[in-house]
């Protein structure tokens, strides 16, 4: 059993508020899922959970977290730098458990996530592999733990298809506490048990988390109908209490009249009316008690608005790309052959396929042929925003050419309605979350008016609060897509087409 008590934890840089007496317990069979917006600090939760070490440059703390000597298997979000440079094998046999793990149990491991054995025996860096071949390499040296409780920082970014289905079924039948963080609502609502919302309100002055013993999907409806309620009955309470403001001020213009001109012709009645002026004042102390006990608007943390500007479409006939690779490759590494690409008009194109099969390759190759192209005005997104992103600069200081004050304001305001506040507008891009990162790539591409836009798993960062908001973005988008994902909400309800990558080629799926 985890427990955590009245847990108040501060950003040091801004002192700002990321979680205010949280207490929790997870007991076995828990599969608890924190939801929240960018940059709320559910990260931050999961590592200080695991050590408070990994927090103490820019978090501090008090409150209780009791773990009775539990085994944590922590996952984390990005892969320590340190153990980028590090062989598979290095890092794998700093876990003493692996070198001690039955070989056919490995085997068998490494078949169920999709990898091949001698790749956790290899000598190749972990940052040479795929984003979803990192996250299973993680997943294996985990498990070779036995942990008795899980932090799962993103187990499902960068992961195929099957390892997201084999993930939901880990999840599901894990008899241990499971506490994951994840934006793929699809893996939220067919695993989540417990709902763990945290929320920036007033600005991000204020945090409030929410704690529900209940299923995903039914979170957001009871959380939905309790709003509404509330802002009905708030509603409700306002359109009352003006109309009892309207007869109370038209009682007091009444006796204030008449105690003016009585006070001049009649100072025995004055003093009649100036007691009846002291009830109304009475009355209107009343109301205003009244008021303070209204139901009062319910207090919620809002997606991003955000939208492309119009006029950035292709023409339907306009060949956006008709391309022919013979060989795919990743260094000496042969990943595929024979591929044929063609995308014509604002078409939206979602390349799937398995770990290391060479998506995130194909795609930096598909940027270097549009990027080139004067006909259309493309833009990429790696799946790595580090490639493009100057991490020392502000937001302000990545998006601005021109420096007038006008820009300046145009881009603040941009910036407010992607739900950054004017703190984080002025902290380094280094530390921003990953989604706040990702909005400030789609800014950027919608402020030079882009028609292109050449996307590596552009859900993967955002909240399942934003995820309808940049689907129905991306959907709506005159432009032409293509893309690489694993998001299956985004390819069902974004994507006209998808390809699957193999090593002979790429080869349409019919249905998803």
């Amino acid at each position: 059993m985890l427990q955590v008590k009245n847990l108040n934890i501060y950003h040091k840089k801004d002192l700002r508020p990321l979680t205010a007496n949280l207490s929790f317990t997870l007991n076995n069979g828990d599969k608890a899922a924190i939801i929240g917006e960018e940059g709320n600090g559910k990260s931050t939760l999961l590592k200080l959970l695991f050590d408070p070490a990994l927090t103490a440059d820019y978090a501090e703390y008090d409150g209780e977290i009791i773990k009775n000597h539990l085994v944590c298997g922590y996952l984390p979000q990005e892969l320590a730098g340190a153990d980028k440079a590090k062989s598979v094998f290095e890092f794998l046999s700093e876990e003493p458990a692996f070198l001690e793990a039955d070989y056919r149990e490995l085997s068998s491991l490494a078949g169920e996530l999709g990898l091949d054995i001698d790749m956790l025996y290899s000598d190749s860096r972990m940052e040479l592999l795929s984003g979803g071949e990192k996250i299973k390499t993680q997943i294996v040296r985990i498990l070779c733990r036995r942990p008795n409780v899980f932090l799962l920082d993103e187990p499902s970014n960068d992961i195929d298809i099957g390892t997201l289905e084999w993930l939901e079924h880990f999840i599901n039948n894990c008899t241990f506490p499971v506490l994951y963080i994840s934006h793929d609502e699809t893996l939220l609502e067919r695993t989540a048990n417990m709902i763990l919302h945290m929320e920036q309100l007033k600005r991000k002055t204020e945090s409030h988390c929410t704690v529900f013993r209940t299923g995903y999907r039914e979170y957001v409806e009871i959380r939905q109908d309790s709003y509404e309620r509330q802002e009905r009955l708030a509603q409700e309470e306002k359109a009352a209490y003006e109309k009892q403001q309207e007869k109370f001020r038209k009682i007091y213009e009444k006796v204030e009249y008449r105690q003016d001109i009585i006070s001049r012709q009649n100072p025995g009645k004055a003093a009649l009316l100036k007691k009846k002026m002291h009830s109304v004042k009475s009355m209107q102390r009343r109301f205003e008690r009244q008021a303070e006990n209204m139901t009062q608007r319910p207090e919620t943390e809002e997606a991003i608005f955000f939208r492309f500007t119009p006029g950035e479409g292709i023409p339907a006939g306009k060949w956006v790309i008709d391309w022919e690779l013979p060989l795919l490759t990743a260094g000496e590494r042969e990943l595929s052959h024979d591929i044929r690409l063609q995308v014509r008009g604002s078409e939206k194109l979602c390349i799937v396929g398995k770990n290391g099969v060479g998506k995130t390759t194909l795609l930096r190759a598909v940027a270097e042929q549009l990027l080139e192209r004067n006909d259309i005005r493309a833009a990429y997104m790696p799946q790595n925003y580090e490639e493009l992103l100057t991490l020392d600069s502000t937001p302000v200081e990545y998006l601005c050419k021109t420096w007038d004050k006008e820009e300046i304001t145009k881009i603040r305001t941009y910036l407010g309605s992607m739900k950054y506040t004017a703190q984080e507008m002025d902290h380094a891009i280094r530390d921003l979350s990953g989604g706040q990162k990702a909005k400030l790539l789609l800014l950027k591409m919608s402020m030079e008016h882009r028609n292109v836009m050449i996307l590596d798993e552009p859900t993967r960062n955002f909240s399942p609060l934003s995820g309808p908001v940049i689907r129905k973005l991306l959907r709506d988008f005159p432009g032409a897509i293509i893309s690489v994902s694993h998001d299956r909400k985004y390819i069902r309800e974004v994507c006209g087409r998808v390809l699957e990558l193999r090593k002979d080629g790429l080869f349409s799926v019919d249905s998803f």
